[in-house]
């Protein structure tokens, strides 16, 4: 076979070539066997492009990553990609992720595996496709605002990456989703202080539940993430100094799997003062406590306050059941119903609480352990008319 040359006489490789207008080509087969091209007006590095020509990576430097990516497996994407293929791209380069964070991402790969517009090729996709699917999802499907928030928070940025690869010229997910399905998703609400009370004491009372009070008080008097209490141990709470240091979180993943994790934010770790009944429950809940035979441990943590029947760690769904079922329990008895209350919505009414008593907001941030002062702020936001009169009086220098 005769050697084929450039036009600068320059030896051509196997799937090398150059067009009449000067510009090279190669010619390849990715990982799936589908033949494509990648073209550059230089063979080397070191070539000068056209006058008028963009300067670029060259031929060579382009075949030296294909056939990197060839070698190990790694699909190359083009406009040609499907939506689903183009996502999957983009999250291999999500690596070290929580794992609450890797579920979301494994939830949108089976939404699109499931999707015809998973299977639609990005350079085929439009704004109007992008949210006729969105749409579909909300009223066909079924599908809530903050779960379709979500799925787009994943699936914008994968086309986000195509836009930077110059595969794309417009990403067709930049929009405002509120302007496209509805915010059906229902804030949060505090709980009033006689809410608390006849929740707190509804529990205190009652024979089956009483044994959680303790538990349920320290949620509503510190604020705690879920996540953050469960993962208490005997060395974290200082019944001495009457304070308690926050600096990881339990999960555990679908697999039932129990890891210990950094908390949230890095505004997470915390050490929060308690204030003596708090530290009262603190006390009767680990004198109650009977200790198993063998002590789980679970990233180096030993002692946790909580265990199940099994002897193992209790975890948030363990904490979400018992509310759910004292709501139902309640709600069965008076007419007058309480709200879902949830171990969320304890820290949301505690922080509720701090802030309508005045607490300076940089503190109640501390507490909390919000990394951004808005997320605390916005706390401020819940108020009423009486709070709003009370202020306002206080601002006026009126007698309350």
């Amino acid at each position: 076979m005769a050697t084929r040359r450039d036009k600068k006489k320059r030896v051509l490789r196997k799937g090398e070539g150059q067009r009449p207008d000067g510009r090279y080509f190669f010619k390849y087969q990715n990982v799936k066997g589908e033949v494509h091209f990648v073209y550059s007006w230089k063979l080397e590095p070191y070539d000068i492009p056209p006058a008028g020509k963009d300067s670029e990576y060259s031929l060579r430097e382009l075949e030296k990553q294909i056939v990197h990516d060839i070698e190990n497996g790694i699909v190359g994407y083009d406009s040609r990609t499907t939506v689903l293929e183009l996502v999957e791209l983009y999250l291999q380069q999500k690596v070290g992720v929580r794992h609450n964070t890797q579920a979301n991402y494994n939830f949108v790969i089976n939404i699109l595996k499931k999707e015809a517009f998973g299977r639609m090729l990005i350079g085929k996709v439009k704004q109007s496709d992008a949210k006729r699917w969105l749409i579909k999802m909300q009223k066909q499907d079924g599908r809530g605002y903050s779960s379709i928030h979500s799925i787009r928070g994943v699936v914008r940025p994968a086309f986000e990456m195509a836009v930077a690869d110059d595969l794309l010229v417009k990403n067709p997910f930049n929009f405002e989703l509120v302007t496209v399905v509805v915010n059906d998703s229902v804030r949060r609400k505090a709980l009033s202080r006689n809410e608390q009370r006849k929740f707190l004491e509804f529990i205190a009372n009652d024979k089956h539940f009483s044994r959680y009070y303790d538990a349920i008080y320290i949620l509503f008097h510190t604020g705690l993430r879920i996540s953050e209490f469960v993962g208490l141990t005997l060395n974290d709470v200082n019944l001495k100094d009457n304070k308690i240091t926050v600096d990881h979180q339990l999960q555990r993943k679908r697999n039932m799997e129990y890891v210990i994790e950094a908390t949230k934010t890095e505004a997470g770790n915390r050490v929060i003062p308690i204030t003596s009944d708090v530290s009262a429950a603190f006390k009767r809940i680990i004198a109650n406590r009977k200790a198993p035979d063998v002590e789980p441990m679970i990233g180096g943590k030993v002692g946790f306050l909580f265990l199940d029947k099994n002897g193992m760690p209790m975890v948030a769904l363990h904490w979400e059941h018992y509310f759910k079922h004292i709501c139902q329990k309640y709600n069965s008895i008076y007419k007058v119903q309480l709200p879902k209350i949830t171990p969320h919505v304890c820290r949301h009414t505690y922080c509720s609480n701090m802030a309508h008593s005045g607490m300076n907001p940089k503190t109640l941030q501390y507490l909390m352990g919000h990394s951004d002062i808005s997320v605390t702020l916005n706390t401020y936001t819940h108020t009423s008319f009486e709070m709003a009169e009370k202020e306002l009086k206080k601002v006026n220098g009126l007698k309350l």
